[in-house]
């Protein structure tokens, strides 16, 4: 449940895109169509600032067990830079064996010799941002990206032999239709991913989209329309044999998402790069958005022999943080280690606030067997080991579950 205090994960954030998608508000940087990546300054001035920042680091003990390339578009990195930045992680930290290394790709921003030149360096699983199958959708979307070229991408992970891949796909979207949906997600399966992500669309005041529309008005999807979206894919995935481990995540059996999970079991781990945040010893600490800024930041902590100034997490805040994460997995939050750190009073606070959510069906009590708990019962907290989010109500209704608990944990 708790920090373990020593990441043995590191995520890195890669901010290159070739244009803004209308619904993105994470720190990049465009590009522009006609740059040429493997020519570009300011890729490889960034990639000698993340390298830095990465030695620059204290070393904590443990080698890395996972990695993760974000962005941005990560797959605008010529692999050289890459393996040099994989290089200089194995050399502050080192990486195991066995590590899951992904990195994010999007359709038509890379060739079939670029992908091998990440497998060569390390990368064993990709994650490819398809969003739609259909091609108004995706210019609807701002996408660089049309259909044809997320098949050839497809294409090409096949026939490098990358056996751990990923897709995203994004309900919600403006003028997308319940048909959309469902083309999609059958598509999808017919293209034999071990692992999909289906996030519903957030509209950021700050994006293109949080501009243009309200939610739940046309042209997008009614509030009622994207919950029958939630419950489709969850329905057609679940029956394809892909577990929806996480409220937003399915995955063939053993193809869950590692790095991820270090997020949600509220875990260490390390960030670098632009905007990227980091979770270590306790304390949390978020980078400048901005590439000069970013880089200014590097330079000043050279300066300062690495050290950095850190929010401490408070105790009360990561019991928030692990419920709040904790129930977005399938198998919910462990009570017992609730109470070994919190106490038999907070655990009776929490099955309280819950007990009205369970008799709806949104949550499970479970006991010490995995077991779903009568609601007779839920009076003894002793036999409530467990608690869960049903699939799909659950799930649907988190937001509404966790504003309870909140408000009930924090007064």
């Amino acid at each position: 449940m708790q920090d373990i205090g020593i990441p043995t994960s590191a995520y890195l954030h890669i901010p290159f895109c070739r244009r803004r998608c209308y619904y993105c508000d994470f720190p990049i940087s465009v590009l522009g169509n006609k740059t040429d990546i493997y020519t570009s300054n300011s890729i490889r001035e960034y990639v000698t600032f993340i390298c830095q920042e990465i030695s620059l680091t204290s070393f904590q003990g443990y080698p890395l067990k996972t990695i993760f390339f974000g962005g941005g578009t990560p797959s605008l990195l010529p692999p050289i830079y890459v393996e040099k930045i994989l290089q200089t992680l194995d050399n502050k930290f080192g990486i195991v064996t066995d590590a899951e290394i992904s990195l994010e790709i999007d359709p038509g921003t890379f060739t079939i010799e670029q992908l091998h030149g990440y497998q060569q360096c390390g990368v064993n699983r990709v994650s490819l941002g398809v969003q739609a199958f259909q091609d108004n959708l995706l210019e609807k979307c701002g996408r660089f990206h049309r259909v044809n070229d997320i098949l050839n991408a497809i294409e090409f992970i096949h026939e490098v032999g990358i056996k751990n891949f990923s897709l995203d796909l994004i309900s919600g979207l403006p003028e997308q239709t319940l048909d959309d949906w469902q083309l999609s997600l059958e598509t999808a399966i017919s293209l034999a991913p071990n692992h999909l992500s289906c996030y519903d669309l957030v509209l950021e005041s700050v994006t293109a989209f949080g501009k243009q529309y309200q939610p739940g008005k046309f042209p997008l999807p009614t509030d009622e329309m994207t919950a029958q979206m939630y419950k489709l894919a969850q329905s057609i995935l679940t029956s394809s044999d892909y577990e929806h481990y996480e409220i937003s995540n399915y995955a063939k059996q053993g193809h869950q998402c590692l790095h991820n999970r270090v997020y949600w079991q509220n875990q260490s781990y390390y960030g670098f790069g632009m905007g990227a945040a980091s979770y270590t010893n306790q304390q949390r600490f978020t980078r400048p958005r901005t590439r000069q800024t970013y880089y200014d930041w590097v330079q000043k902590l050279a300066e300062s022999d690495g050290i950095i100034n850190c929010s401490q997490v408070s105790t009360n805040d990561i019991l928030l943080e692990t419920l709040m994460l904790g129930l977005r997995l399938k198998e919910g939050v462990d009570l017992l280690i609730i109470n070994d750190y919190y106490g038999s009073e907070i655990i009776a606070k929490i099955i309280k606030c819950c007990s009205s959510y369970a008799q709806q069906g949104w949550v499970n009590f479970l006991d010490n067997k995995r077991q779903i708990i009568n609601s007779s019962n839920f009076n003894n907290c002793s036999n409530i080991a467990r608690i869960t989010l049903s699939d799909p109500e659950g799930f649907l209704f988190s937001n509404t579950i966790l504003a309870t608990l909140f408000e009930t944990l924090e007064s």
